[in-house]
């Protein structure tokens, strides 16, 4: 079996963490292979949100000017239709930071330009189409993976691997990690629809009827999540497709036309929304990060900025161990101590939220209703609240800056 030349850090998974990880290395010299098992990123159903604790990142990095363009839109401040009111949501207006606004790009473009950027530093390899199956050990340690792709069959070694493979980790799976879940009451139906030319995007959010649909602003058509109870999709399908377009327009007047154009079910895919962790992110040479590490649900939209958080910790404290081939599982063991605390919290944010708009009636054939505690607590504390979901949506709980340095050239 073909092997490649030895690496300092050999990254599994080319989504946000993935590539986000490679580009900071690779700026401060350390040499790294980012491996994605996809031949290229235009894949749908991905975060598309950037928030204002990752565009900090960018600009810390000069990519801003680079990103900002891209952007299909911003809103400073999310809206929420409920029962056909339009109530304001989220405000990001009073962040510390320097944009102040949720940026809306395909994920596939900020991947292309991450990518795009780091292969200007020669430490930096990207192989597309490269799918690792399973971790090399050496007297207890990893020290790679194998790999497969179009050319056959290799190994790729390094000095550590890190898994940010997302949350079907390849790597974890083989390694036998095993994540603790915790119970989600909720799935979503992802599906395109033509965005109306006179709609300003900025209503994210709709719940009418015991229905809920989230919608997110692209330049030209708008991606669409049906947030529904775990189990039921089969009960919405029996009803048949018209009653679905009917739904969506009851729910969302503004779509109400696009609905109609809504081709069938094979226009509609059923993404199952976890939440769960691993107790331990490290084993010695091999780290886990990301959605690997900890799935999040979509609620709020902070996987992909959890995510490269995540890799800018890892880059923090490890690019110093790295470049000195002095790296130990107590530089893992502090990634780990550094993130957790922040995930975990994020999490349990989250499944109150579930439990705050779902109730605690999980049957599938039950539907989606706020509570009157919830409605309560929106109409008493909303303006305070809007500034506490803004600093949680947009920063997050542990926001990091960038500390590594570019390496001399």
């Amino acid at each position: 079996m073909a092997s490649e030349p030895h690496l300092k850090c050999c990254v599994v998974g080319g989504g946000p963490a993935g590539i986000f990880l490679g580009y900071l290395l690779a700026r401060s010299g350390v040499s790294v292979i980012v491996l994605e098992k996809h031949t290229d990123f235009l894949r749908d159903f991905r975060g598309d949100t950037i928030h204002p604790s990752t565009l900090q990142l960018l600009d810390e990095l000069d990519l801003l000017d680079d990103f900002l363009p891209m952007t299909d839109f911003q809103s400073k401040q999310l809206k929420v239709s409920l029962d056909g009111k339009t109530l304001d949501g989220p405000s990001f207006a009073h962040l510390r930071t320097k944009c102040k606004f949720v940026g809306f790009v395909p994920q596939w473009d900020f991947l292309n330009l991450l990518s795009d950027k780091a292969r200007q530093f020669p430490e930096f390899d990207l192989r597309m189409g490269t799918e690792a199956t399973e971790a090399i050990r050496e007297h207890g340690k990893v020290v790679g993976v194998r790999c497969k792709s179009e050319q056959g069959e290799h190994e790729v070694h390094a000095d550590l691997v890190v898994a940010a493979d997302g949350r079907g980790s390849t790597i974890r799976d083989a390694t036998q990690h095993q994540v603790v879940e915790t119970g989600v009451p909720i799935d979503a139906l992802w599906f395109r629809l033509d965005k109306p030319e006179d709609d300003d995007g900025h209503t994210l959010a709709w719940l009418k009827a015991g229905h809920m649909l989230v919608t997110i602003p692209r330049r030209t058509h708008y991606q669409v999540a049906m947030v529904i109870r775990k189990g039921s999709f089969d009960l919405i399908k029996s009803d048949g497709i018209d009653a679905f377009r009917k739904t969506i327009g009851e729910v969302c007047p503004p779509l109400r036309d696009a609905a109609s154009k809504l081709a069938g079910w094979d226009s509609v895919k059923l993404l199952t929304v976890q939440i769960n962790h691993l107790t331990q992110w490290y084993e010695d040479g091999l780290l886990f990060i990301g959605d690997a590490a900890h799935a999040m649900s979509p609620m709020g939209g902070v996987g992909i900025n959890l995510a490269i958080q995540d890799a800018v910790a890892t880059a923090n404290l490890l690019v110093g161990p790295l470049l000195s081939s002095t790296l130990t599982t107590d530089h893992l063991r502090a990634v780990q101590s550094r993130r957790e605390p922040a995930a975990r919290r994020t999490q349990r944010l989250q499944a109150r939220m579930h439990a705050m708009l779902l109730g605690s009636n999980a049957a599938p054939d039950r539907a989606i209703a706020v509570p009157w505690y919830t409605r309560a607590i929106v109409w008493l504390f909303g303006p305070l609240l809007r500034r506490i979901a803004g600093q949680w949506i947009g920063m997050g709980f542990q926001p990091e800056r960038i500390e590594t340095k570019p390496a001399d050239r």
